[in-house]
């Protein structure tokens, strides 16, 4: 798998990937996107913006450690830290594709899903990287 894509480029495609979500998290808070597209269908529109906030702070955490991995940023520092971090969101990206699945929104099943299948993916190809 190291041989098929490089870490800059996967670390790219999912800086990218996360940059678009961030921004449809912010297009649902100014609800120009309708919030059932989020959290399954389940949102309430008076926790929704709790639940946006969340999730921008979540993505901006994601592509931080993500570009420390790159080494965008602190370059050669934290590489323990940021390897347990990446596995850790290996994990969570298939338990959000499980969750994908099962949401409400159909929408949300049918895009989200394979986005976060191929997150885990392209994750996994960073966490392997010593």
């Amino acid at each position: 798998m190291k041989k098929l894509i490089s870490v800059k480029l996967t670390s790219n495609i999912i800086i990218t990937i996360n940059t678009l979500a961030i921004l449809m998290h912010v297009l649902v808070l100014l609800k120009i996107l309708p919030h059932d597209f989020v959290w399954g269908g389940r949102l309430k529109s008076e926790d929704l913006i709790m639940f946006e906030s969340i999730s921008i702070i979540v993505q901006l955490l994601f592509i931080s450690i993500i570009a420390v991995k790159a080494g965008y940023v602190f370059k050669g520092r934290f590489k323990r830290t940021v390897n347990f971090c990446l596995w850790v969101l290996f994990g969570l990206m298939l338990l959000n594709t499980l969750g994908n699945l099962a949401s409400s929104s159909g929408l949300e099943t049918i895009v989200m899903t394979p986005l976060t299948l191929v997150l885990a993916f392209l994750v996994f190809r960073l966490a392997i990287e010593k």
